[in-house]
């Protein structure tokens, strides 16, 4: 049976957690890149030592918005400040419900005066053209969405090209690429490079524990660019990130990209989940892991909890602002990494040259198998937390994942990670028959990685987490 929107499918499956853990979405995929351009090891190691090409043209939703309200509708959606934002700047952009837990986040640009995009997952772009469309604001909005998991072998056109040029040695490639000094773009801000006798626009930010540049232009020119980046790179030990080892990088460098979207309850939330389709992100994905609750709203996060707690600011009237305040004297979990035992993960995989039910299989480098990962973390018996991110860092040799723990758990303490589904497995096609087995973690610094949480500028990335 079909469904018009949300509301209708959540009102005919009863419980959203039943339909998000057995969801047959499949696996999430980072679409068109290919997997590895050389082999997964040595593009990670790339960002830690040389510098790396990050192909962002098609995972992400681009979602335009442009008019004399633009500003005006985009501060009412943001827990952050927009008292200073001006053309050519950029800022972390994470729109809460009216319950004051996270919808989604990425990164919004103000291109021009009145005109902003909003860049990252399908969550909050959603949230963003719902108000464009029905907020009675003097705004226009257009999306561009992410290019399709499987193409069926028809062309992908994107409208821009999003490229990350990043590590140790990307300074020296990009001053390659502009045949000179590059103009000094602070953190967070916009300019303008040249690359193959183009002028091309340019955000300063990192993803890879040391600066480098985004650039983006028009999608026509895509392979002339990436060539030019290439060949720049050459003597500086360029390379080009698959979509094996992308997602990666974000367990060095902390951030958690996917939690679940905090929209399935809420009297408040039930016009947007009318104007939502059945078949969106919200309606098609998938919760899994070891944590297990009736009530979809365990599984909601906070702005603290994740780390926007310092961009949170009651300066402007937003959504979820009375709800935040009340939240904003408390004690918070807190985001951290946990860095896995080597020999509970090496008996994991060990089950899988042995006969009877394995472990759930752990896969390499990113072992990810929901749109949102919830595992439960233990500390004498007790649940303390939720590993939300999982995978393996070549740079830290470990096996890493990001959580959000109880205040009182300490950098250093033992914790136990309940890795695998209960009963042997959900009905999710990612899901094969399995046991649970718990992996020993000690709770670790957010950022992992030195270079990430000493050079990164002060953000939700190196201030207000586990130190």
């Amino acid at each position: 049976m079909s469904y018009r929107n949300l509301e209708e499918l959540l009102t005919a499956v009863g419980n959203p957690v039943a339909m998000l853990r057995n969801s047959q979405i499949g696996a999430y995929v980072y679409p068109v890149v290919p997997g590895e351009f050389s082999n997964w090891r040595d593009e990670q190691r790339a960002w830690r030592e040389t510098a790396i090409l990050f192909d962002q043209c098609h995972h992400m939703v681009e979602q335009y918005v442009e008019g004399p309200d633009a500003l005006k509708m985009l501060s009412y959606l943001g827990t952050n400040s927009f008292a200073k934002f001006p053309v050519n700047r950029a800022k972390q952009f994470s729109p809460c419900s009216y319950d004051g837990y996270v919808i989604g986040d990425g990164i919004l640009f103000h291109l021009e005066q009145n005109k902003l995009v909003f860049v990252g997952r399908a969550p909050a772009a959603s949230w963003i053209q719902f108000h464009a469309e029905t907020g009675g604001y003097k705004v226009k909005t257009e999306k561009d969405d992410r290019s399709p998991s499987n193409a069926r072998g028809k062309a992908v056109v994107r409208r821009n090209y999003r490229f990350q040029i990043q590590g140790p040695n990307a300074p020296q490639v990009i001053e390659k690429l502009n045949r000179g000094p590059v103009p000094d773009i602070k953190f967070f801000n916009m300019g303008v490079i040249n690359i193959a006798g183009r002028k091309v626009r340019a955000l300063r930010h990192g993803m890879a524990g040391a600066p480098g540049l985004e650039v983006w232009g028009p999608y026509e020119e895509r392979e002339e660019i990436r060539a030019a980046i290439v060949d720049a790179g050459k003597d500086f030990g360029l390379k080009e990130v698959g979509a094996r080892a992308y997602a990666t990088n974000t367990l060095e460098s902390g951030w958690i990209p996917s939690p679940l979207p905090a929209v399935y309850s809420g009297e408040k939330m039930k016009a947007y989940r009318q104007w939502l389709p059945a078949s969106s992100y919200e309606g098609t994905g998938s919760i899994g892991g070891s944590f297990v609750s009736g009530n979809i709203e365990d599984y909601y996060l906070s702005p603290y909890e994740l780390g926007y707690g310092i961009f949170v600011k009651f300066d402007h009237d937003f959504i979820g602002r009375e709800a935040l305040e009340k939240m904003a004297g408390k004690p918070h979990r807190k985001k951290v990494t946990l860095a896995w035992n080597a020999d509970d993960v090496v008996k994991s995989f060990r089950s899988m040259l042995e006969q009877g039910d394995p472990f759930k299989y752990i896969d390499m480098p990113l072992s990810n198998y929901t749109s949102a990962s919830y595992d439960k973390l233990l500390k004498d018996g007790k649940t303390v937390g939720m590993s939300m991110f999982a995978g393996y860092s070549y740079n830290e040799r470990s096996y890493l994942s990001l959580a959000v723990v109880n205040p009182d758990i300490e950098v250093g303490t033992e914790v136990k990670l309940v890795w695998g589904e209960e009963g042997g497995g959900t009905k999710k096609p990612t899901v094969e028959r399995h046991q649970q087995i718990e992996i020993r973690a000690i709770v670790s610094p957010v950022p992992y990685s030195v270079v990430a949480r000493t050079s990164y500028a002060e953000g939700w990335r190196s201030k207000g987490m586990a130190a």
